[in-house]
């Protein structure tokens, strides 16, 4: 009996604790999510007060004192009270009206911004749970005003109008900390353009450009950003009276991200897309101040495919006198280049847009018809003096005797190659115009120069280039 009797006392002081573990679990985990929703609003707080914060980072709790050590040494009584964790801050049981201005979570000074990476996936969680439940409500009276064409009285119009512009800045609100924490949200985008769309304001879309370029300032290479920033550029042509000034800034913001971010494909993607809205004199000022850039970054193809695009601009845009000297100049700044750097594959493809855009616009073959060359102009370009210029280029990049460095054989492969490109190219151009004047008298003796060339630099690849040279 006496088992028995110790045997159900042991059962319900189990039961009872049991309980008591799942109480103590539940008010944790509500006390944790006041906590996200407390940290969601000092984070909403200081992005309002701030709109002007162009550059974001997550950092761990520990770096936090090294960004201001200024600061945290003038209060550092007050610095030590703050709990350092988002663990210590639940465990500690505090109020959450105590946590405001949580030095320990976010840091924003200069209108730059830092939080804390353990604080990233409850302010994620409470951010997306603040942003879907304003959406359904904005939805919901939205739809509830649509479908009133006869309100009862104008107070029912009035009221359902506030509590619609008041959602949908709940919902811009709380989709810029989304967007923030999780940048390719596309629903958190897609709100943002619809309510943007409705409103029709000049200065909300240009706030989009700041918020889009925050996010990139951590996320550069995020398609969804760049494709937000091109649907707000063609939302405001027309619209802004300073449009010029706003193309001038993409391009710039686009020259700062790609020194940042190398070999960055959607942001050069980006600046090519806006050579369409260019006036002008904007094309001759990008291909000037962007050659300094391609200097320094000659490995990168996408400056030069730029550049490509914005001598394609000027066709429709200046005269063709203006164009050619241009053309002139990027070949012997191109030629430049190939000679002081040795073995870049982008410089090469770029001179064969340039072979190539010379060939099909000035020379005697050209559309005329199209691309209209006056007499006094006097520009016919040669094709077989030009061609002779770039068989003097292939013999210099072969004249360098040590063949013992990568770089070295890889210029001589480059360069062989363009010359194999160049007479397969102007040979189907002589076919397409039905052209009698051959482009070099001494093809046959080129042709056996350039496979004994690759042979000698690659003798392992004698049989692929001896095909290559025959066909």
């Amino acid at each position: 009996g006496c088992f028995r009797d110790f045997f159900l006392l042991f059962q319900e002081a189990w039961v009872f604790s049991t309980k008591h573990i799942r109480i103590l679990k539940m008010t944790q985990v509500i006390d944790s999510d006041k906590i996200a929703f407390h940290l969601l609003n000092q984070l909403e707080f200081i992005l309002e007060c701030d709109p002007l914060i162009n550059e974001v980072g997550f950092i761990h709790p520990s770096q936090f004192a090294a960004l201001d050590d200024d600061v945290v040494g003038s209060n550092d009584s007050v610095a030590h009270s703050i709990p350092r964790s988002v663990h210590e801050i639940v465990s500690t049981n505090l109020d959450v009206t105590d946590l405001q201005h949580d030095s320990s979570i976010f840091w924003s000074r200069d209108h730059k911004l830092a939080i804390s990476t353990e604080a990233l996936f409850p302010l994620y969680n409470a951010a997306k749970h603040a942003f879907m439940t304003a959406l359904r409500q904005q939805k919901m009276v939205g739809s509830l005003c649509t479908k009133m064409d006869k309100p009862l009285n104008r107070k029912v119009t009035d009221d359902n109008t506030v509590s619609e512009n008041f959602l949908e800045s709940e919902v811009m609100k709380h989709s810029k900390a989304l967007l923030l924490l999780s940048c390719d949200n596309h629903t958190a985008w897609n709100s943002r353009k619809l309510i943007s769309s409705k409103k029709q304001c000049l200065s909300l879309l240009m706030d989009e450009l700041l918020l889009s370029a925050l996010i990139l300032s951590y996320a550069p290479k995020i398609e969804s950003a760049w494709s937000h920033r091109r649907w707000v550029i063609k939302a405001i042509d027309g619209k802004c009276p300073e449009f010029e000034d706003v193309v001038e800034r993409e391009s710039e913001l686009v020259e700062k991200i790609a020194e940042r971010s190398k070999m960055n494909y959607r942001a050069w993607n980006h600046r090519c897309w806006l050579i369409t809205y260019m006036t002008k004199e904007q094309v001759i000022n990008q291909l000037k101040n962007s050659r300094k850039w391609a200097e320094l970054h000659v490995g990168d193809s996408s400056c030069f495919h730029y550049r490509q695009l914005l001598l394609q601009r000027m066709l429709n845009q200046s005269s063709t006198v203006d164009v050619y000297h241009v053309w002139k100049e990027e070949l012997e700044w191109n030629e430049m280049l190939i000679k002081r750097y040795i073995g870049r594959e982008a410089l090469w493809v770029h001179r064969r847009f340039l072979s190539q855009f010379g060939s099909r616009h000035f020379s005697g073959e050209a559309e005329k018809e199209q691309y209209s060359v006056s007499n006094q102009d006097n520009i016919n370009l040669d094709m077989n003096k030009f061609f002779n210029g770039e068989l003097q280029l292939l013999h210099s990049c072969l004249g360098i005797s040590d063949n013992e460095f990568e770089d070295i054989r890889s210029q001589g492969v480059f360069a062989a190659s363009y010359i194999l490109w160049m007479l397969k190219f102007f040979k189907m151009r002589q076919q397409l115009h039905n052209s009698q004047v051959p482009v070099l008298q001494d093809k046959l003796k080129v042709m056996e120069e350039l496979k004994t060339t690759l042979s000698e630099l690659f003798p392992e690849k004698r049989l692929l280039w001896e095909d290559i040279v025959v066909s």
